[in-house]
């Protein structure tokens, strides 16, 4: 007979609380005036790493994208989507995105800078 293996409590001690610092962590979003309206991105910091890196393995354009996509939501990207978007302006707004946000575009999942 094997030994059942138990799982630790979750009332036991931890090295770090992840929970405790998303909590703590206020950031602002990023507006747009773009297309006659105005786009609220969340703040690239509180963006979710796994659609992230899952758009980034499909190179770069869709990497941006993705980006966008994940800052926006659903609804607003659904709407966004229909405003042509040359990629210099695609470009320019993730560079003042990024800056706002205070993060090196180098740093992002996926990212080859």
């Amino acid at each position: 007979m094997t030994a059942a293996t138990r799982k630790p409590a979750d009332d036991q001690p931890f090295d770090f609380n992840l929970d405790a610092v998303v909590a703590e962590v206020e950031l602002t979003p990023f507006r747009v005036h773009f297309g006659g309206r105005r786009w609220e991105f969340a703040h690239m910091e509180s963006l979710d790493i796994w659609q992230l890196t899952a758009a980034a393995g499909q190179g770069d354009n869709a990497a941006l994208i993705g980006v966008f996509k994940t800052a926006l939501g659903d609804e607003q990207f659904k709407e966004f989507r229909k405003i042509p978007l040359p990629q210099k302006a695609a470009s320019d707004l993730f560079d003042a995105y990024a800056k706002f946000c205070g993060v090196d575009p180098g740093e992002l999942p996926g990212s080859t800078d």
